[in-house]
């Protein structure tokens, strides 16, 4: 069929299934009167009940890849494989010949060859010819080295590889094999304050104990310090406070310059209170401020 006579040619025709029996001439009614779903194909939304006669089909449109290979190394594994040939003993002349069949092939529907096939097909060729010249022994009378070494290795590395990806393949992954499943809690309405930590106590105390020494008075006398008189100081400060900041238990000895000696025997008093479960020490959040209040006692 020539080129003009292509240009002629009807639109391409989306086909719908049909069979032999299906196809046939319309009745006197014409094709409108016959159901839609006995039509063979479809032309712009209109059913069609048989093919145009000279409908043209190019050969391509039915060729069919029944092997695919990734690169020159997986081709020359495969015909080395299906053959049951020993890739330590690789019979060049005839895998060769199948290579170079193989290119040809692919070059009569492919101009755009990979140029790594045939940098491959050039080094078989010179394997090749390497193996027909006579072998010439070294100086050191060692056996020379076989020209398809390099090769073998090459193939080698290649099925390891090869095998590894189709091991990796197996491994389930996520979003092909498995997805990951979500599970929504509803958190509780109760607010959950963290525990003091040793450590958290130890800072605020450290801070204390520096602020009483910035304001002390180097006055020498003798006072009898009772640990139980401080005990009910705080119990009275914390009754009229429904929470009180650490460092506040502190302020009243701290502005009176009594020293050190009062704010360790009151700091001796809260957590002789905390011991005994008489006031809790505790914060909103972590580095937070921290609180002592009265112990909660169910009524």
């Amino acid at each position: 069929m020539s080129t003009a006579d292509q240009d002629k040619l009807p639109p391409p025709v989306a086909v719908a299934g049909a069979a032999d029996n299906l196809a046939g001439p319309a009745g006197a009614g014409g094709p409108a009167d016959m159901v839609d779903g006995m039509a063979f194909a479809r032309l712009y939304g209109e059913p069609l009940f048989k093919l145009p006669q000279d409908l043209y089909i190019p050969p391509d449109a039915l060729e069919i890849f029944l092997e695919a290979f990734e690169g020159p190394l997986d081709l020359l594994l495969y015909l080395i494989r299906k053959q049951n040939f020993n890739v330590l003993d690789i019979p060049m002349s005839q895998v060769t010949r199948q290579y170079l069949s193989y290119i040809e092939q692919i070059r009569k529907t492919n101009l755009e060859l990979a140029a790594e096939y045939l940098l491959m097909a050039a080094m078989l060729i010179e394997i090749k010819s390497r193996m027909l010249l006579p072998v010439k022994k070294a100086d050191s009378d060692e056996d020379a080295e076989d020209p398809r070494a390099e090769l073998v290795r090459r193939l080698l590395e290649y099925e390891q590889m090869k095998l590894a990806a189709q091991r990796l393949d197996t491994v389930p992954q996520l979003g092909r094999d498995f997805l990951r499943s979500q599970v929504y809690i509803e958190q509780s309405l109760a607010p959950r304050f963290p525990e003091v930590e040793t450590i958290d106590l130890q800072a605020a105390w450290a801070d204390v104990l520096k602020r009483a020494k910035l304001n002390q008075h180097h006055k020498i006398s003798r006072e009898e310090l009772s640990v139980r008189e401080h005990m009910s100081q705080i119990l009275r400060r914390l009754q009229h406070a429904r929470f009180m900041e650490f460092s506040e238990l502190f302020e009243d000895a701290i502005r009176s310059g009594k020293g050190v000696p009062v704010v360790v025997v009151n700091f001796i008093a809260m957590l002789e209170l905390s011991r005994e479960s008489l006031v809790e020490i505790t914060q909103a959040e972590p580095f937070a401020p921290i609180y002592v209040r009265l112990a909660y006692s169910p009524s």
